[in-house]
C-alpha cells in the first residue's frame, strides 16, 4: 500500500504541476482541496480523475462518488486499490 501511495503522490505532483511539492510534503490523511490541506480547486479534481482513469482504468461515475473519495490520498488509495482494472 506504501508504494501505492507514493506513486499516486509522485503523479498528483506530475499531473497538476505542484511545482515545489515533494511527496514526502503531501500528508496522507490531509484534505485535498480547502486551505487545511493542498489547496486544490475543481480543476484539479478533473486532472485527477484523468490520472486514475489513465493509469489505473478507475471510471468515476458521478461527482458525489469523486467527492467522497478524494478527500485525502489515504482515500484514493484504498479505493484505487479496491477498483483497479489496470
Amino acid at each position: 500500500m506504501e508504494d501505492l501511495v507514493l506513486k499516486l503522490k509522485e503523479q498528483i505532483i506530475e499531473a497538476l504541476n505542484l511545482e515545489g511539492v515533494s511527496p514526502e510534503d503531501i500528508d496522507v490523511k490531509a484534505p485535498l482541496f480547502g486551505d487545511e490541506g493542498l489547496g486544490l480547486d475543481s480543476i484539479d479534481a478533473l486532472e485527477i480523475i484523468v490520472l486514475l482513469e489513465k493509469n489505473y482504468g478507475i471510471r468515476l461515475s458521478n461527482a458525489a462518488e469523486g467527492k467522497a473519495i478524494f478527500t485525502s490520498i489515504e482515500h484514493i488509495a484504498d479505493y484505487v486499490k479496491e477498483h483497479r482494472t489496470k
